[in-house]
């Protein structure tokens, strides 16, 4: 049975409701969860929310269809902010120009999700063998926080997918691994003395400065050691991202704090990271800095970590993506999703969505509408594929 691809237009108008909701991450999402869940249920589909704990955010679950399995379809509902960005038309009032659509998340990603509540009607006329899950996430942006309530649930009091495709901005191709992302904060306390006599003091910026170095030495011993061609850059990265610290110009500076991350490879060694630092920090800085101020401390926590994910070589998420994009390679990403944290939790997922990831985040951020033409040939070809 060939399944008609639904409207572009329909996408494109669901996609300017979407951009309308202000989803920041700082913000709550429960506005676009409401009109999700409205509309789903405007079309017979009933669907489940996962809230967090103040109720200011949700998740949203739907099934479409009967039986055991499946396949979902999963997409975050946050964006980043637009703050200091300069555009040139409103980043909350979706635009049109020269065969592109401007708007903050239309490529990162509700582009994704517009495709798949357009294809709802489609997917209801398609006699199914197995179900299609709907799954809208929060907080994708600060660390994949949101999705991990609502994947504790799959195969408990929801139904666990048997792939899962998470449509963030691949240009449709088919992505099978990505980076993870480790954030740290090192916060280092000296002593405060007066400006004049700074030897009466311990800098703690001056501390981090040794610090921020040995980072960046870290990161280039890194990339020299590894190699990966399937992911570009080849290599895990380790980054300085923000330094704070400091009172007055006239005050040796108590605290400062350096946040830092690393994006690793799959399998990657350079896990070590923080341990490695924490070696640098008893031998190399910690001796002069007590024999001035005994209580003086650096400290490592960890803010948030996304894992790597991998695919195995005959998963079936990644063969059903390819065979629904024609497809006959796929590639890795420094990026990171909510890919493998489904895969931790026994779903084989797959990376592939419409729009360039060059485009999120930026100013002006777009997608284009042969993205949006192209994501709902490919939902489409899901429906025929698994249909009767």
């Amino acid at each position: 049975m060939m399944a008609t691809p639904a409207s572009t237009q329909d996408a494109i108008d669901i996609l300017a409701k979407l951009v309308g909701f202000d989803t920041t991450s700082a913000v709550s999402n429960l506005e676009l969860i409401a009109y999700a869940r409205d509309y789903l249920e405007g079309h017979g589909i009933p669907s489940t929310l996962v809230p967090n704990e103040d109720g200011k955010k949700a998740c949203l679950f739907a099934t479409i269809g009967a039986g055991e399995g499946g396949v979902g379809l999963s997409g975050h509902s946050d964006c980043v902010p637009v703050t200091g960005q300069s555009w040139t038309s409103d980043p909350f009032t979706l635009t049109e120009r020269d065969g592109k659509l401007y708007g903050r998340g239309t490529c990162d990603m509700k582009g994704f999700i517009a495709c798949v509540l357009a294809s709802v009607p489609m997917f209801k006329s398609t006699t199914l063998a197995e179900p299609i899950h709907i799954l809208v996430s929060y907080d994708e942006e600060v660390g994949c926080q949101g999705v991990r309530p609502m994947i504790a649930r799959l195969g408990q009091d929801l139904p666990r997918p048997r792939v899962v495709i998470i449509g963030e901005p691949t240009s449709m191709q088919v992505i099978d691994g990505h980076k993870c992302i480790d954030v740290y904060r090192t916060s280092v306390t000296g002593k405060e003395a007066h400006s004049c006599k700074p030897a009466n003091g311990v800098n703690a910026i001056s501390v981090t400065s040794k610090l921020v170095t040995e980072i960046d030495r870290m990161a280039d011993e890194v990339a020299q050691t590894e190699n990966d061609p399937h992911f570009d850059p080849p290599y895990s990265t380790v980054m300085v991202g923000m330094v704070q610290g400091g009172t007055a110009p006239n005050i040796v500076p108590r605290n400062c704090e350096v946040v830092w991350q690393l994006r690793g490879l799959p399998g990657t060694k350079a896990k070590d990271a923080p341990a490695r630092l924490a070696a640098f920090v008893e031998k190399s800085l910690l001796p002069e800095m007590r024999s001035v101020a005994p209580g003086a401390a650096i400290e490592t926590k960890i803010k948030t970590s996304v894992p790597a994910f991998a695919s195995s070589p005959d998963s079936d998420a990644v063969a059903l993506a390819m065979s629904l994009t024609g497809a006959n390679r796929t590639s890795g990403v420094s990026y990171a999703t909510e890919a493998g944290l489904f895969q931790q939790a026994g779903c084989p997922a797959v990376v592939c969505g419409p729009g360039d990831i060059a485009q999120a985040h930026a100013a002006d951020e777009f997608v284009p509408i042969a993205q949006i033409e192209a994501c709902l040939k490919f939902l489409a070809k899901l429906a025929e594929r698994i249909g009767p």
